[in-house]
């Protein structure tokens, strides 16, 4: 397991076999199976999360039971609550997997390690929470500008790895629609 995500660190960050072994020795590898929680609200999160196979997904559940979809994560992704994981305080959402997984996780205090020890990949991480926030900003200014068809079509373009990977109510929650509406922008999109 830990071979994929060596390739990505060299690939992505360009670490020396010395760091990558750094990084080895602190990285637990775990199996999700599918519907299975790797974080439960009101846990805290203490760890950084590596997708080597699978999806995942990030969700708050609101007042009325209705599961709000933060985020889907797959292959060569990362996923973590920031929140807790930053304050220590109890996590106000719930990380499990759609499908079985395999992850890589470290937890925080070898991950500041890492950070302060390997310049390489304090500067590949920070070039990631950077590219993440910016990712956010422009979710946040899709919702509140773009039209319901417009969201579909970025989401299906841009995705299309995790757009076949997971039910369509699923997206109509990230997408913040309703099943129906989705329903109706599908169909209106596969008779163009």
């Amino acid at each position: 397991m830990f071979k994929a995500f060596e390739i990505y660190l060299k690939e992505k960050a360009d670490l020396t076999p010395d760091e990558l072994d750094a990084v080895r020795a602190v990285s637990i590898e775990k199996k999700i199976r599918k519907r299975q929680y790797l974080l439960q609200e009101g846990d805290v999160c203490l760890h950084n999360c590596f997708i080597v196979k699978g999806c995942l997904r990030s969700y708050r559940v609101g007042e009325d039971g209705t599961e709000h979809i933060l985020r889907f994560a797959v292959e060569n992704w990362w996923i973590s609550d920031h929140e807790s994981y930053n304050t220590g305080n109890p996590s106000k959402s719930n990380i499990d997997a759609l499908e079985n997984a395999e992850v890589i996780l470290i937890e925080k205090t070898a991950f500041i390690y890492l950070m302060t020890s390997i310049p390489r990949f304090k500067n590949f991480i920070e070039g990631l929470k950077s590219r993440s926030f910016d990712a956010s900003q422009n979710r946040i200014m899709s919702n509140i500008s773009d039209t319901a068809e417009e969201k579909y079509q970025y989401f299906m373009t841009s995705f299309p790895d995790i757009f076949y990977r997971v039910p369509l109510h699923m997206i109509a929650s990230y997408l913040g629609v309703s099943r129906e509406t989705l329903s109706r922008i599908r169909s209106k999109f596969s008779h163009k």
